[in-house]
């Protein structure tokens, strides 16, 4: 064999070579792309069944007992300690009229109006005369469910499943008690005073209301009354934080 005929030939399986190392290369690249195309599917799918699986069942055990409690909440609501001594009070029933007890039944109470007589001097038997007088007179509307004495005795004159006349547009949903003074400034005595905080903790324990909800008629009018504790905020305030209080020191949790 000549040279040139050995050159040629060792020219030819040089490129031999080189195709076969091209051809090996491009099987290698085909077959990684293949693999790692067949790892996505693989991968995606895990993740498909991993996400309808494991996530549900963690976020169930995370948000269970929020949603229990939640519940139970909201069935609970609020509740408001009970005074298991009811006050005394004399129990004096108004006769049904049209014009201090129309016998209209509450179909709930959400609240308690205080009120005082401005009739300086008078005692809770006379304001609760002066209430039955109206079926005669008929001189106006005007009545409550309970009045509170200058020596802190308590009158119930109208039963408190009905209405009474008292506290104008607030008449369909609280009770009201009215209060007697000595004077003009409208100031209870420390009797009155220690009976109304007695009476109101008791009737917000057995209706189930929070202090709050225990108001003045000047906050359903605007008219002055009781005119001492509106001209005097910072009283008001303490006979609310007094009857708060007496339901926290006197009061029991309801029973289930």
């Amino acid at each position: 064999m000549t040279s040139e005929e050995r050159r040629r030939k060792e020219a030819y399986l040089a490129r031999k070579r080189r195709r076969k190392r091209r051809r090996t290369i491009q099987i290698i690249k085909r077959a990684a792309i293949v693999g790692f195309g067949i790892f996505l599917i693989v991968f995606g799918i895990t993740r498909i069944f991993h996400k309808d699986a494991a996530p549900n069942e963690v976020q169930a055990k995370k948000e269970a007992p929020k949603t229990v409690k939640t519940e139970k909440e909201e069935e609970k609501g609020f509740q408001q300690k009970v005074i298991a001594q009811t006050p005394e009070f004399k129990v004096d029933l108004l006769t049904p009229n049209p014009y201090s007890r129309p016998q209209t039944v509450l179909e709930e109470v959400k609240g308690i109006v205080v009120h005082y007589t401005a009739n300086p001097g008078t005692t809770a038997a006379q304001n609760r005369s002066y209430f039955e007088s109206l079926k005669d007179t008929q001189k106006t509307k005007a009545s409550s469910h309970f009045v509170v004495g200058i020596e802190g005795e308590v009158i119930q004159c109208i039963p408190s499943t009905e209405m009474s006349y008292a506290s104008n547009d607030r008449n369909v949903d609280t009770l009201s008690i009215e209060c007697c003074h000595k004077d003009e400034t409208g100031q209870f005595t420390q009797e009155t005073y220690d009976s109304l905080v007695e009476l109101t903790a008791w009737l917000c324990g057995k209706f189930n209301l929070p202090v709050e909800d225990v108001i003045r008629h000047y906050d359903v009018t605007g008219k002055e009354c009781p005119i001492y504790y509106v001209k005097n905020e910072d009283a008001w305030t303490r006979f609310k934080e007094d009857v708060q209080k007496y339901l926290d020191t006197y009061g029991t949790e309801p029973e289930e």
